[in-house]
C-alpha cells in the first residue's frame, strides 16, 4: 500500500512540476530555425518576431539560419528536438505541404512530427507577362495559349516550387498547354522574362511588383480568391477561373508533443505582434496579409493544403530532381 501511495505522490509531483515549468515558460533561450538565408521573407519576419519576443518574454530569442534542401534541413532538426518550446521553426508550404508528395522519402513526417503554432502571414502571388505578349487580360491570355499550344513559356524557380505548381494548376484549370522553364532562383527567372526570353512568370508579389509599377511587366492576375490592395486594378485569378488560389504562407511550428499551453502562449504573442499597425502596413505594401489562426485551426489548414497540392502533384506527375 505504501508503495502504491509513493507512486501516486511521485506521479502527482511530476505533473505539478511539468505544469509549473510550463507556467514559468520561457526560462532560457528560445531558438527559431529558418531554413533559408538571411534577407528572405521567412528570415525577415522571424527576426521581427524574435526582437519583440525578447522584450515581452524577457529571455533571448535567437534566429538560426539553416539553409538547404528548400528548408527541409531546418524542419528535420525541429522534428527531432525536445517538445519543450525552446526550438521552433519558421517555414512555409514547401517543406510541410509540398515535400511529402514531391519526395519519395523525407527524414521527418510532416503530418506527425510537428505542432502547428501560428500561421504568420500569407503572401499573394502575381501572374505577370512580358509587355510584348498580346494579351491584356487573363481571358485573352487563355485564348492566346489555346491558339498556340506549347508555344508560350513560363519561368519558375524550381520543380515543386509554388511558382511551378501555380503554372501547372493554371494549365489544368484553364485547359491550356504552356511550357515550363526552370531556373535556379527568382533573379534569373525574372531577368529572362524582362528580356523577353520567356512569356510569363507566376511570381511572388514583392519580386515583380516594382517592374509592374515601372511598366516593364504587365500584371495579368493576382493568384488568389480576391484582389490585392497592392495592385487593386489587377483582377483576381478566381474571377476568371473560379476556385483558383495559390498563396505562399509562412508559419511557426514546434516539435510534436509541444504542450498546448505553450503553443497557445506563443500563438498569442505572435498574433499580437502581427496585429500592430506598423506590421500591417508593411505586409500590405508587399502584397501580403495577416490571417490569424489558433493552433488547432492552423493544423486543419495545413492538412487541407497538403491534400490539395498532393492531388495536383500526383495528377501531373511532378517529381523532385
Amino acid at each position: 500500500m505504501r508503495a502504491i501511495y509513493a507512486c501516486v505522490v511521485a506521479f502527482t509531483l511530476l505533473l505539478c512540476g511539468n505544469a509549473l515549468a510550463q507556467t514559468r515558460y520561457p526560462e532560457t533561450v528560445i531558438r527559431i530555425l529558418v531554413g533559408f538565408p538571411a534577407g528572405t521573407a521567412p528570415d525577415v519576419v522571424a527576426r521581427i518576431i524574435a526582437d519583440k519576443m525578447n522584450l515581452s518574454f524577457g529571455k533571448p530569442v535567437v534566429i538560426e539560419n539553416i539553409s538547404g534542401a528548400s528548408g527541409n534541413i531546418a524542419c528535420d532538426r525541429v522534428a527531432k528536438a525536445l517538445p519543450d518550446g525552446y526550438t521552433l521553426v519558421m517555414c512555409g508550404n514547401g517543406s510541410l505541404v509540398v515535400a511529402p508528395s514531391l519526395y519519395e522519402k523525407l527524414p521527418y513526417d510532416p503530418a506527425k512530427d510537428f505542432a502547428p503554432i501560428s500561421r504568420v502571414f500569407v503572401a499573394a502571388n502575381l501572374l505577370v507577362v512580358h509587355p510584348d505578349v498580346p494579351a491584356k487580360s487573363l481571358a485573352e491570355l487563355v485564348a492566346l495559349a489555346k491558339a498556340k499550344p506549347g508555344e508560350l513559356t513560363y519561368g519558375h524557380t524550381g520543380v515543386g516550387t509554388s511558382q511551378h505548381l501555380a503554372g501547372e494548376l493554371f494549365k489544368s484549370m484553364a485547359r491550356v498547354d504552356i511550357t515550363h522553364v526552370p531556373y535556379k532562383g527568382n533573379v534569373p527567372a525574372i531577368t529572362d522574362l524582362l528580356s523577353g526570353q520567356t512569356h510569363m512568370v507566376f511570381a511572388t508579389m514583392p519580386t515583380v511588383l516594382p517592374h509592374v509599377k515601372a511598366g516593364k511587366l504587365k500584371g495579368v492576375a493576382v493568384l488568389g480568391a480576391t484582389r490585392s490592395p497592392a495592385v487593386p486594378d489587377v483582377p483576381a485569378m478566381a474571377e476568371t477561373l473560379p476556385g483558383f488560389e495559390v498563396n505562399n504562407w509562412i508559419g511557426t511550428f514546434g516539435p510534436a508533443g509541444l504542450p498546448a499551453d505553450i503553443a497557445s502562449r506563443l500563438n498569442a504573442e505572435i498574433l499580437a505582434l502581427m496585429r500592430t499597425p506598423a506590421i500591417q502596413q508593411r505586409l500590405l505594401a508587399e502584397g501580403a496579409r495577416f490571417t490569424p489562426m489558433a493552433p488547432a485551426r492552423f493544423a486543419e489548414f495545413v492538412a487541407a493544403e497538403t491534400a490539395k497540392w498532393g492531388k495536383l502533384i500526383r495528377e501531373v506527375g511532378i517529381h523532385a530532381d
